[in-house]
């Protein structure tokens, strides 16, 4: 693990190594090197800014499997790719087809494809919000089927940022620590191995990640939070939460209120009794 002062020295390492990158290339194993990204809303340009760093060459999903298939490819960047709803989920009836505000109402309706990309992809950064009610990226099954083959997949790396313990990206079977961040997810046994050896994707679940960068993040967050540090002032909080006034920023963001969980977040029940027995 390296340690950083702070945001702009770790964004400096990371522009030298794009300058290795672009000025050596890179080994032929790994290339070429897709980064597909799951999601683009705020956690996806917080991770866009950084892999921007690199010399990179955005693609569309479409294309991933012929940048895959290709022997000639570019050695001296990385492709990156950015899936949206419409590239992971179907609707499971093929005499429906894919409407994004029905995709949100009636998620029940719909079913991932999501398992069409792996096998093109080198590393998948999930940025996704994800709910029980929505289908999951990356299954367990996925993964079986995805290293049971012959040969080593292309797949070695997914960032899950996201970080919902068996949610989206169900190999995230636990949260890992800054100090040992990563482990490989065993697809044939179902388990977790720490560390980075093993049999299938190396599984990086660190969930309090802005953490890591405490000073950046502190100013950030206090800075985007002091408009709303009146309306919270303010706010009664003896109220049902239905009726609590407050902005909506703040109020989807509430996981607790009187003692309960609030209606998005009453999934996470399941977990915290499984952790409690």
């Amino acid at each position: 693990t390296r340690q950083y002062e702070g945001l702009d020295e770790a964004k400096a390492a990371v522009s030298a190594l794009g300058e290795h990158i672009a000025r050596e290339g890179l080994p032929d194993p790994i290339t070429p090197l897709i980064c597909g990204f799951a999601g683009y809303g705020n956690v996806f340009r917080g991770a866009n800014e950084i892999i921007e760093l690199l010399p990179v060459r955005e693609i569309e999903p479409q294309e991933v499997a012929a940048v895959a298939r290709s022997s000639d490819c570019a050695h001296d960047v990385i492709y990156k790719v950015v899936f949206k709803e419409e590239h992971t989920v179907e609707p499971i009836s093929p005499e429906d087809h894919f409407d994004l505000q029905d995709y949100y109402d009636h998620p029940e309706k719909y079913r991932s494809r999501f398992h069409i990309y792996l096998p093109y992809l080198t590393l998948l950064v999930n940025c996704i919000y994800w709910e029980a009610k929505y289908p999951r990226l990356v299954t367990k099954a996925d993964l079986k089927r995805l290293y049971g083959g012959a040969e080593q997949p292309r797949l070695r790396v997914i960032g899950d940022i996201s970080c919902d313990i068996e949610g989206g990206m169900e190999c995230t079977v636990k949260s890992t620590e800054p100090g040992d961040p990563v482990f490989v997810y065993d697809p044939f046994e179902d388990r977790a191995i720490d560390g980075f050896e093993g049999r299938g994707p190396v599984v990086l679940a660190v969930d309090i990640l802005p953490s890591e960068l405490p000073r950046d993040a502190s100013v950030y967050f206090s800075t985007v939070l002091m408009k709303y540090v009146p309306a919270i002032a303010q706010a009664d909080y003896t109220v049902p939460f239905e009726e609590l006034a407050l902005p909506p920023e703040i109020k989807r963001a509430i996981i607790v209120y009187q003692g309960k969980l609030t209606p998005n977040y009453r999934y996470i029940a399941k977990y915290l009794e499984r952790n409690n027995k």
